[in-house]
């Protein structure tokens, strides 16, 4: 009988514990979660702070009690301290008791996420200032925004979450700022025109500072913060959002000896194997193999996460599943915009020495005589010899997201630009024109 242990209980962990559950009921399945809360959704946490839904339960896929019932050893707030990957055990403390026991595995896989960066310059401890990481950091975000007094709201960082934190906290009648560091919002996640313009957008909102770099946080005689020091100025605050990006919680790993890549995260091979025979890792603690560029990479992406997760299940048990790959696709709401991404960039084609092409146009996304057609901004990056897509971006305020899943298909099954020129997509005047954007921009490659 196998027995199967994984380490956390969120995206990857709980996949795998459910398929492994279906492909083997008599395997032991167990799940240790240092929290109690388990399967919720943390891109969900952005519009549960902005009342756009209002139940937190709503996070939550499946709970801890529907986990037991279907077969799963679930153990909540149980954190694992050390893996003896020589002697195949964990050492685990059962944190409501304030105990530790060992539990010995034939495979384990270790999907512990990712934490918050918090630079050391910043006093988190002070009242008012959080993260949007954790489950209860939305709970308590959102209980904190319902007093009148919060009115300035400063948001550190430019990525995903952050954005769509201030896009919540407008949403509920905050002042909000964002300061970030660089020039760039989301980082490396698009080619620059279509980062500025996003931030065009966003400053229509929202007050957006770039290339600011925070210095201090300033706490008054209650010790909740009252202000952002920066090297360019001060901003009164009455709550800040710590929100400038992930890394890999993999000290486990590193402790147990496995190989870790560059920025920390957990390197893996296609079937989520580790440098170590039996342990597995999947989920943002972890790299994922890229489909486009045939290599592990790093994407904190709860897709990503669920895909390994669910694939790995049948490796825990003994097979040899491999992982498709990923293209990171991605996509955000950013207030009236729609953003997204998939594949890669032309930055990261001309970093690579990649012979490559790009094709790049503005079009609407239906027809000009049905009412209230809007503006889409399509990019395409190719291969030079072959045509075949490799990348793809697209902004406007409607129909711009679904169509980059279009793209997405369009990569993962070697499609060229020409072929999508003639892809046979719907057509009707409320949702496209006779030849859609994607149409035209194929037929516009040159």
């Amino acid at each position: 009988m196998k027995k199967v242990i994984i380490i956390g209980g969120v995206a990857a962990g709980m996949s795998a514990a459910a398929k492994a559950r279906r492909l083997d009921k008599e395997a032991v399945i167990t799940v240790y979660e240092k929290t109690d809360i388990v399967s919720w959704g943390a891109c969900g946490m952005p519009y549960y702070v902005g009342g756009f839904y209002e139940s937190y339960n709503t996070m939550i896929a499946r709970t801890a009690e529907a986990t037991i019932k279907s077969g799963i050893d679930l153990k909540v707030k149980h954190e694992v301290l050390k893996i003896d990957a020589k002697n195949k055990k964990v050492l685990v403390k059962d944190i409501d008791n304030n105990k530790e026991f060992e539990d010995s595995y034939d495979s384990l896989l270790i999907a512990t996420g990712a934490k918050s960066i918090i630079p050391n310059i910043l006093n988190i401890n002070i009242g008012n200032v959080s993260t949007l990481k954790e489950f209860n950091d939305a709970i308590d975000m959102r209980e904190k925004m319902k007093d009148s007094n919060i009115k300035n709201v400063v948001v550190l960082g430019a990525g995903f979450i952050a954005i769509e934190a201030a896009h919540a906290l407008k949403h509920i009648g905050k002042n909000v700022t964002i300061i970030q560091r660089s020039e760039r919002v989301f980082g490396n996640k698009f080619d620059k025109e279509f980062s500025d313009m996003v931030i065009e957008h966003i400053k229509e909102n929202v007050d957006l500072r770039l290339n600011e770099k925070v210095t201090s946080l300033e706490a008054d005689n209650n010790n909740n913060v009252k202000a952002v020091i920066t090297d360019k100025g001060k901003y009164d605050t009455d709550y800040v959002v710590v929100s400038i990006g992930v890394k890999p919680n993999s000290d486990l790993a590193k402790d147990a000896g496995i190989q870790l890549m560059d920025n920390g995260a957990i390197l893996v091979d296609r079937e989520g194997k580790t440098s170590i025979d039996s342990i597995y890792a999947a989920g943002d603690c972890a790299s994922i193999y890229d489909r486009v560029l045939d290599e592990q990479n790093y994407a904190a992406l709860a897709t990503g996460a669920n895909k390994l997760g669910r694939m790995v299940a049948s490796n825990l048990l003994g097979g040899h599943e491999k992982f498709i790959g990923s293209l990171t696709s991605a996509c955000i709401l950013a207030f009236e915009l729609e953003a997204a991404r998939t594949g890669i960039t032309e930055e990261e084609a001309k970093k690579r020495n990649i012979n490559y092409k790009t094709v790049t146009v503005k079009d609407i996304d239906h027809t000009h005589y049905y009412p209230d057609y809007q503006d889409l901004h399509i990019k395409l990056v190719y291969m030079a010899d072959s045509r075949k897509i490799i990348g793809g971006q697209i902004l406007g305020k409607r129909g711009a997201v679904l169509r980059a899943d279009v793209i997405a298909a369009c990569i993962h099954a070697g499609i060229t630009v020409d072929e999508l020129g003639m892809l046979d997509l719907c057509y009707a005047p409320p949702f496209a024109r006779t030849w859609d954007s994607l149409n035209v921009t194929g037929n516009a490659a040159k």
